[in-house]
Formats: structure tokens, sequence, C-alpha cells
């Protein structure tokens, strides 16, 4: 029952980026309040934001017991490129011990994993070990807008003595990981434009400059031979990372081989200083994530467009602000641009990077959890994603958080064929029940 319950939860295209989703993000969140309520929890909501509504339920009959808060997201990247996917992106399919479907690992599947431990409590026990807060939020692909309002707002309502959040992986199936570190995030848009209109490209070819080309040639002055990031002052405020870490990463981290390989690539790229596992957490990094101009149907069309754009995302690590990389971005771009070109620079998401503290009872509870259902020592790892939340957490309820994984390195995040393990499905239920339970024990 509960494969068939998640694979129904993974069906739904609930797409926070694209407009035209926006009925199927708000049936998801009344689907999973839905499914919340039917498990016990109690005090459901669904609680409009700016973008797309969050579900809260807590149950909180646990007298003298902390308070845990659960956070996951149900919203989705997109799917695009389709017709690299072997089934609809949406079917929830069943294969060789996976579900797959966009969203079935990030984030649906981790979320779902705390959703069926509750349940397990409080159809079998009829109660939960501690006080539980669920926020389930559906803006998390864009930035988790609204999210820092609804925080600042609920703030006492919120109160917890500490936050689960499973959003991450772990190396292997047989092998547990915490990860202590995030890197921040910016995402923009760069739409780069010249003459009025679309010009035919033999009348005016070698007179007008270009605004496709321009853009082409601003993405390529973004980095140098060795692919370090060119923008002046970019590297200002990043903290060099001490020796000892750097041999423990070395120690717990893939290899460079192993990343190229889950990456499906033949050769790594960046800054040769550093392994392929440091360049993507304790590095800063710059991505192109699309670019849009000039004609794209089929057959040849003669023209000079008047205009394109590129989609930007940076990951930042500890120490560098959203905003200030942001200023740096923009100062770069205007002593780049040509005479006679128009830049315009919209921000469309930004997070802070984190670092979590790991001497605390509640990681050491993870720790004793997923001992006890992988039969292995708990190892600590960085990641070179974002988890807006976890800042947000921090800075504004000053919750300690525990970022416990279930996804793999070979799950296809973000990109065709998503996938969970069905095997890691089942051990997240039960980490996810023993790691309450080791909870009640703390005073």
């Amino acid at each position: 029952m509960f494969i068939s319950q998640l694979a129904t939860f993974v069906r739904m295209p609930s797409i926070s980026a694209q407009p035209k989703q926006q009925k199927n993000v708000e049936e998801c969140a009344v689907w999973l309040a839905d499914h919340l309520q039917k498990t016990g929890m109690e005090n459901v909501q669904i609680i409009p934001t700016e973008k797309h509504p969050i579900v809260y339920a807590d149950w909180l009959h646990a007298y003298n017991k902390p308070t845990l808060l659960i956070y996951g997201h149900y919203d989705v990247q997109p799917v695009d490129p389709l017709n690299e996917w072997k089934d609809d992106p949406f079917s929830g399919a069943i294969k060789n011990g996976y579900i797959y479907g966009r969203g079935s690992a990030d984030d649906k599947g981790q979320l779902f994993i705390h959703v069926k431990a509750l349940e397990y409590y409080l159809k079998n026990e009829n109660r939960l070990p501690i006080n539980i807060k669920c926020i389930f939020e559906g803006a998390e692909e864009i930035g988790s807008l609204g999210l820092d309002v609804f925080l600042q707002e609920n703030a006492m309502a919120l109160r917890s003595d500490v936050a689960v959040v499973s959003d991450t992986k772990i190396p292997t199936v047989t092998q547990p990981a915490i990860t202590y570190s995030l890197r921040g995030m910016l995402g923009l848009e760069l739409e780069v434009s010249g003459q009025k209109q679309d010009l035919h490209s033999g009348t005016f070819g070698g007179t007008i400059h270009n605004p496709l080309q321009v853009l082409c040639e601003m993405i390529a002055a973004m980095h140098d031979t060795n692919g370090r990031i060119a923008i002046p002052g970019f590297y200002n405020s990043v903290q060099q990372v001490g020796q000892s870490q750097r041999n423990y990463m070395k120690n717990v981290g893939q290899p460079d081989a192993t990343i190229a390989k889950d990456a499906g690539a033949t050769t790594l790229w960046g800054e040769k200083e550093y392994s392929a596992y440091e360049r993507t957490t304790i590095r800063p990094s710059l991505s192109i994530n699309g670019i849009k101009g000039g004609y794209q149907g089929d057959g040849p069309k003669a023209i000079i467009p008047s205009k394109a754009s590129a989609k930007i995302s940076f990951r930042l690590v500890p120490a560098q602000e959203p905003m200030m990389i942001e200023k740096l971005f923009r100062e770069y771009i205007m002593s780049i641009k040509p005479e006679g070109i128009n830049c315009n620079i919209r921000k469309v998401a930004s997070a802070k990077p984190v670092i979590v503290n790991l001497d605390n009872p509640y990681i050491k509870a993870a720790s004793s959890a997923y001992k006890d259902t992988f039969n292995n020592e708990t190892i600590f790892l960085a990641s070179g994603g974002t988890i807006p939340i976890v800042n947000l957490l921090q800075e504004s309820l000053k919750i300690p958080t525990v970022l416990m994984g279930f996804a793999l390195p070979t799950d296809n995040l973000h990109g065709p064929n998503e996938h969970f393990s069905l095997s890691n499905f089942y051990k997240g239920i039960l980490t996810s029940s023993y790691f309450m339970k080791e909870l009640s024990k703390i005073r």
C-alpha cells in the first residue's frame, strides 16, 4: 500500500516553475493534506503564500518530550528534455526495485518516508514518541518563495527543538550519511537586446551587432581557461578549507572516476587543484542553465535576432552573500557589454550557504538511528546542493537541523529518468521511526 500511495504522489505534475502547472501544484497540496489527515495527524492546513501553498500538520500530545519539525517539498523540477525519458515523467512506474518519475527522489519519496513513519506509530501505537510539526512546501525548486514570510509570521507556533530535512543523498545503499554543509544559490536571468526587431542577416549581417552573439561572448567571458569564475572580486570572501577537513573529505567522498561515471561524462572540468568532490561542495560555481534566442524551428531562417537571454545559476560557499555576488555580476556585465547593446538582469532565486553544527545530541540520535537500520557507522558529507529552508530555520527560528538523506548519487535528480530506491524508501521509514524514538530519550 505504501508504494502505491507513493506512486500516486509521484504521478502529480507539481512543477512549481511553470505557471501552467499551478492547478496541479495546488491539487498535489490538497492530496498531501488529505493523506496527512488520514494518517492521524492533526491541525492539517493548506496555507497560501505568494507563490504555492504550504501544507502544515502537527501532533502535540507527547508531554515533556522534544518537538521535531519535519520539512519536505512536494514541488518538482521541469521534465525537459522529454525525449530522454524512457517512461512518462509522471508515470510513477515501478521497475527493478525503483520507482521512476520526476520528484520520486527529490523530494516526494524522501518526504513520504517521514509521513509513513508517522503513520506507523499512529496506526500501531495510537501515539507518537515525540511532538511533531510538519512543513511541506510547494516552491522549493524556485527558491522557496514566500517561505521566509511564513516562518517569520509563525515563528512562535513553529518553535521546535530540532528539524529534520530529507532532501540529500547517501553514497550507497549500505552507507548512511548526514550532510553538514550546503552551498548557497543565486539564480539570475540575463537578457541582451539590440535593434528593435529581427533583421535579415543578408541585408544587415556584418553591420549590426548580433545580441545572440553578444550573449554567447559574455557567457564565454564568465570563466577563465582554468575553470575559475572570471568576475572580479568573486572569490574575495571564499574561505579556504583546512587540510584536516580536506583529508576527511578525501576519505569519505566519492573519487573523481565515480563522480564522472555518475554524471555519464568521460572528462571532468574545473579547478585542477581540487578534486571533483571538492569542486562541487567547498568551491563555488557558475552554471549556464539555458539559452534562448533566434530561430528555433526546423530548417533555416536567415535573421539577426533582436534579443537573447540566458538562465544563470551560482552555487555559493560559506561567507559568500548572494546579494554581493549579484552586485558583482551586474557590474561585470555592464563592464563587458558592447556599445549599443542593452542588458537587463533579473533575480529569480537566492539562498544563503549553510554549515550545520555536528556537535549536538540530535546528530547523535540520527547517527544511532541510521546504524540501527543500515548496520553501518554514519559518515558526514558536504553537499553541492541548496536547500533554502535550512538557513531560514537557523536564522529565523534558531532551530538546529539534521540533514538525513536517502537518495543515491545515481538517482538522476533534476535529470531524465529520475528514480528512487524502494529499498531506501523502506530503510528510510525505519530510520525515521528509530530517530523519533532516539529523540524521545533526550531531555
